[in-house]
């Protein structure tokens, strides 16, 4: 039988939490409150699902930004989903990364559109739209088109195949530039170089997309969103401008 190791001094006081390893014939350990502060759960990252980490993992990496990304298929159909694990990977040439993951083992229509044609368009949609956005989430058969059942219009792009979105305030034509698989799941990290911006009339303020202006959306995990609210601006920090290696790595 394990022995208890709570501190005589505090036998007669519940307020102490016992600590016990499954499986362990060590003592169970007793910590103070004031230890408590610093308690923690720890979970096995091997033991979870892949639905329990998908669940963990998108509630703690937040904001994310939300990547609208419009596709085309072989037949003309132009799909619309929305992807949050998304962000910038280089700024010259500019790469955009996008981690797509499967449908029941198989690629998503936006995965399997981007390898078919190898481009796409990433619109960014404004608080406006954030329920357009959550609703193109929704799954579909290959033949609809988000776009059209959400009563999105469109406008043909500049100098890829794919339309992009008409009333977000910015969309970029990318062409893919690589993919790259991740994990047990059948993920994939794409990655496609923009060779176009869109940005709206009166978001440029000095060379820089004004954040305010932009009223971007953010993902915080499950059918929950975020809007941009206060910014904090401090102190400018002098950095080394951005240059090309002479001889890449």
């Amino acid at each position: 039988m394990l022995q208890s190791n709570k501190p005589h001094l505090f036998q007669h006081v519940d307020f102490y939490e016992m600590l016990a390893v499954p499986g362990s014939r060590r003592c169970p350990q007793w910590r103070h409150p004031s230890q408590l502060l610093h308690a923690a759960m720890s979970l096995i990252a091997s033991t979870l699902s892949p639905e329990a980490t998908y669940r963990l993992m998108s509630g703690i990496v937040v904001p994310r930004p939300i990547a609208w990304i419009t596709t085309l298929s072989d037949t003309g159909v132009v799909n619309l989903a929305p992807f949050s694990c998304f962000t910038f990977v280089s700024n010259k040439p500019p790469l955009l990364g996008i981690n797509i993951g499967r449908k029941a083992g198989r690629r998503k229509d936006t995965g399997a559109h981007i390898h078919a044609l190898g481009e796409f368009v990433v619109n960014i949609g404004s608080a406006s739209q954030m329920s357009a956005i959550h609703e193109s989430s929704a799954e579909h058969a290959p033949e609809v088109s988000e776009a059209e059942l959400l009563g999105l219009a469109t406008l043909p792009s500049t100098m890829v195949r794919v339309p992009r979105l008409a009333d977000v305030p910015v969309s970029m034509e990318c062409r893919l530039e690589r993919v790259i698989p991740f994990g047990e799941t059948g993920a994939e990290f794409v990655v496609g170089e923009v060779i176009v911006f869109h940005v709206r009339d009166g978001l440029m303020r000095d060379g820089k997309v004004d954040t305010r202006a932009l009223d971007p959306v953010c993902r915080i995990g499950g059918p929950n969103y975020a809007t941009l609210g206060r910014i904090v601006t401090l102190r400018g920090m002098q950095q080394t401008p951005k240059s090309v290696l002479d001889s890449p790595p």
